[in-house]
């Protein structure tokens, strides 16, 4: 009786979770609209200032050597802030669009996807929402992407939840362990994407609390989980193995030593 309770309460989290995800959907799409208004009105001020620039050029010899100094350096300022403008308007819209393709997705479709893209969006979403839940929590992420890795077929809306999950886990081991009150302790997380002999390999690695034996033995047991009643449903790890392992035809390995770290690799051949 106890085991078909606990099921029904993970069966609601994941119904609450799937309404969140359509939810998010929704605001994402809604939100894309008015980013793309502040995206266009940026390149479109941009060219008025070149405009105003051809105007102030032709009618140089009516201003001081100091006004056309000012002037500059103000068109300078506004052109910076317009390219930053654009620039994160850019990411925004690269977050949405992730957001909805993981919402949207087919059911084990394989799309070209830029891996290193996808796996740096989504370690900084795991980040952020950490940060959103836990105001004093922070830590140094260490990134290191490989250059030339072909764009690869894969099922991203499966893909990054399998980094998410993963990430998530290393966010809260690094946030436990500085829950112990030792002021030397710096959380870190290294994260590294590269490619050996026709795979990708995605490497996630934390300094957290790392695994008990006994955690190491039933991690991808569907139900097991270390965390508090309400804050993991413990399912998050097999659903992993079967992204990498089954969908994907690859290999998900770990290594951790309780009280250094966790380290976790995902191995994916590369199909172009």
């Amino acid at each position: 009786m106890e085991q078909i309770e606990q099921l029904r309460e993970q069966l609601k989290k994941q119904e609450k979770l799937a309404s969140l995800g359509i939810l998010s959907a929704g605001i994402a799409h809604e939100i894309q609209n008015p980013l793309n208004f502040v995206i266009n009105f940026s390149k479109m001020s941009n060219k008025l200032l070149k405009d105003l620039e051809e105007i102030v050029a032709d009618n140089e010899d009516k201003m001081t050597e100091e006004d056309r100094e000012d002037l500059d350096d103000i068109v300078a300022d506004l052109k910076e802030n317009l390219s930053k403008i654009a620039e994160h308007g850019e990411r925004a819209i690269s977050i949405i669009q992730g957001i909805l393709l993981v919402s949207r997705g087919k059911e084990g479709e394989l799309l070209p996807t830029d891996v290193c893209k996808l796996v740096k969006e989504y370690v900084w979403l795991s980040y952020h929402a950490m940060r959103a839940n836990n105001k004093g929590f922070n830590l140094t992420i260490h990134e290191q992407y490989a250059e030339g890795i072909p764009q690869t077929m894969v099922i991203p809306q499966d893909l990054s939840r399998a980094v998410l999950n993963v990430m998530n886990n290393a966010c809260y081991a690094v946030w436990k362990k500085a829950q112990t009150g030792n002021g030397c302790y710096q959380p870190e997380i290294c994260v590294k994407v590269e490619a050996q002999k026709g795979q990708i390999v995605i490497t996630l690695k934390d300094n957290g609390e790392g695994m008990s034996e006994e955690t190491k033995k039933r991690l991808f047991e569907n139900f097991y989980t270390t965390k508090p009643v309400g804050q993991g449903t413990g399912l998050g790890m097999s659903i992993t193995r079967d992204i990498i392992e089954n969908k994907h035809g690859g290999k998900l390995t770990f290594d951790s030593k309780e009280g250094e770290g966790t380290t976790f690799t995902f191995t994916i051949p590369i199909k172009k």
